[in-house]
């Protein structure tokens, strides 16, 4: 009974934020200030929503978080689940030395490397630019994915790659027919994981672009902070749409989420 309680208090204290940010989202500005407060508003509206769905420069925030999260996390999966199968399957040479120092990127504070990365980008000419982005939070997502993807391949037997070689078949036969599908828990989870660093991340962002038609959705709210004002209804409404992705993510893989990430934290 004890811990019911404790799972019900936290699951409030945990949910009522967001509660209170969609709430707010139908709000009128001068409603949110009220007091005292109304948690649930009796004049809804949605012109927060409309100001942002009609506005093209706000719908391109979207679009750009799209372009970029989705392209981070299928070039990241794709080089991983490569990365993966041969730390998995073969031994070579600096095997050790390369999962160190996989490892040790991992484990760098993103921040420290802000400044190196805006004198490359600007350097290479890919400042402002998609390929600057998708690069930049690659550096961050490849380490996890590999160190994941390498934990799950090492649950499953060599022998059902080796019965694939057995019949004739090469070794990316045997990875992609044989391997993948069984791996989809952990590339899915994997993949939630990198999609929502991508959509989430804010500082190489403002860093690394310098238009609006290249900001994503977290530069979007943070523009909604004028200097003498706060569209509090729009970053709120902007919040609750931006949530919207990694929901329907959750929705849809949640029972692979949970096994993957268990299953690639085995190391066998």
């Amino acid at each position: 009974m004890g811990v019911s309680i404790a799972l019900v208090i936290g699951s409030l204290f945990a949910g009522f934020p967001v509660f209170w940010m969609l709430s707010s989202s139908f709000k009128a500005n001068s409603e949110i200030f009220q007091f005292p407060p109304r948690i649930i508003t009796e004049n809804f509206s949605f012109d927060a929503y409309t100001t942002i769905l009609c506005d093209p420069v706000k719908v391109r925030f979207f679009v750009n978080s799209y372009v970029v999260s989705l392209s981070v996390t299928a070039l990241t999966l794709i080089v991983a689940i490569f990365a993966a199968y041969g730390f998995s399957r073969y031994e070579f040479r600096g095997k050790r030395a390369l999962s160190m120092i996989i490892v040790t990127v991992q484990a760098v504070p993103p921040i420290t490397l802000l400044i190196p990365f805006f004198g490359l980008m600007v350097t290479l000419k890919l400042y402002n630019t998609y390929q600057g982005l998708i690069l930049t939070y690659m550096v961050f997502t490849l380490p996890y994915a590999i160190i994941m993807l390498t934990g799950y391949f090492n649950t499953l037997p060599k022998e059902l790659d080796e019965a694939v070689k057995v019949d004739g078949a090469g070794a990316l036969t045997a990875l992609w027919r044989i391997l993948v599908p069984i791996a989809i828990p952990g590339i899915v989870s994997v993949g939630i994981y990198t999609f929502m660093i991508a959509w989430n991340e804010y500082l190489f962002a403002l860093t690394l672009t310098r238009t609006d038609d290249m900001r994503t959705v977290p530069i979007g709210i943070q523009l909604l902070m004028g200097q003498h004002s706060y569209e509090w209804n729009e970053m709120m409404a902007m919040s609750i749409l931006g949530c919207i992705p990694v929901l329907i993510l959750f929705l849809f893989f949640q029972r692979y989420f949970i096994g993957g990430l268990t299953a690639g934290s085995v190391k066998s």
